[in-house]
């Protein structure tokens, strides 16, 4: 069987496609921090450029926004401190307590049903008095050795956490020419539609980080704000915390839900900590589902509030958890191709009639 020339055409692209993702999975622990720093870039590359637009130089606009994004992770991280610090004393104290009326609550209806248990609590204090008196090295290194992790993993974290800054700085400092770069292996014929199809990406995807940092923003206020209302001692960085981490859909909700309940239960001792986690988190994950994502995301990169909760659910249930991090920028980049694919065709129609 003879193939044409544009077959033989068709089956070399094709051929290098499936080489260049083999290429990429064998090589994704390695790209990793290239990816990760990327990304970074493209987020912060327009206030670089708004920067020397006014006349300071690009090296110190690159090292001023590298050094505030470097802040705002360490910040982020950094409100573990205050909770930890106050939650691992009062876990130390209210575990043997909290196990002991479970037990009393637990053993008699237990029984009811026929099934016999009990809780040990003298073997609860034990482990209480082991492991929670013990200092940071040992936690350390229990974590360590009881997740099967060794030197490599560390040093793995600390490579990303050198490298990541220093991709960063260098493609912050030559963001046009990485551009222009780019460009360049895109064939003349289809450079005028590639460029205008790039920058109305652009467009949306910044529209998007704008509305999801505006989400995180108002989220932040208010779960510090209802968890103060209810009385809790940690509500400003348990709240500012669940706020930002809402960047990772439903994760960041459900870890920051976890560390409410887990400063409530601790707190109060009784259901009403329970409660108020209930009421809080309950109104602020409505309101984020069906309002705030909808309106201040979906709306700026031009998807309905029914297409957003269609592109979560559809790509968490295709992709799990990767996919619901990437749900909605990968949906406003299919916005824009089906745009520009129905002008076409509109175009296409015209011409034709």
């Amino acid at each position: 069987m003879t193939l044409t020339a544009a077959q033989r055409r068709t089956v070399a692209w094709l051929g290098i496609a499936a080489a260049a993702l083999l290429l990429l999975w064998l090589l994704a622990p390695v790209l990793l921090p290239f990816l990760l720093a990327a990304v970074l870039a493209y987020a912060l590359h327009p206030a670089v450029e708004w920067l020397v637009a006014r006349r300071l130089p690009r090296l110190l606009a690159v090292l001023l926004l590298e050094a505030v994004a470097i802040l705002a992770v360490l910040g982020l991280l950094l409100l573990m401190v205050p909770i930890l610090s106050k939650e691992l004393p009062l876990l130390r104290e209210q575990i043997p307590v909290l196990a002991a009326r479970l037990n009393e609550v637990l053993a008699p209806w237990l029984a009811q049903h026929g099934v016999n248990l009990s809780l040990d609590i003298a073997s609860i204090k034990a482990f209480v008095v082991k492991y929670l008196n013990a200092n940071l090295e040992d936690w350390l290194s229990t974590a360590l050795s009881s997740a099967r992790i060794g030197g490599s993993f560390v040093l793995a974290i600390a490579g990303h956490a050198v490298l990541v800054p220093v991709v960063l700085f260098y493609l912050l400092m030559d963001w046009p020419e990485v551009v222009r770069r780019t460009l360049q292996f895109v064939p003349p014929r289809f450079e005028a539609g590639m460029t205008g199809f790039l920058a109305e990406c652009d467009e949306v995807l910044g529209q998007y980080l704008r509305g999801q940092l505006l989400v995180m923003v108002i989220l932040a206020a208010y779960y510090s704000v209802g968890l103060a209302l209810f009385g809790f001692d940690l509500a400003v960085p348990v709240g500012v915390f669940t706020g930002l981490a809402i960047f990772i859909p439903y994760l960041g909700f459900g870890l920051g839900m976890v560390l409410a309940l887990l400063a409530g239960v601790l707190q109060f001792a009784s259901w009403y900590g329970v409660i108020g986690v209930a009421v809080v988190y309950g109104i602020g994950q409505l309101v984020e589902s069906f309002y705030l994502t909808p309106r201040l995301v979906g709306e700026r990169i031009g998807m309905h509030p029914i297409t957003v909760i269609f592109a979560l659910l559809a790509f968490g249930h295709l992709l799990g958890f990767v996919g619901v991090l990437i749900a909605l920028p990968v949906s406003a980049l299919l916005v824009v191709a089906v745009r520009r694919l129905r002008r076409t065709y509109l175009e296409s129609r015209l011409y034709l009639g």
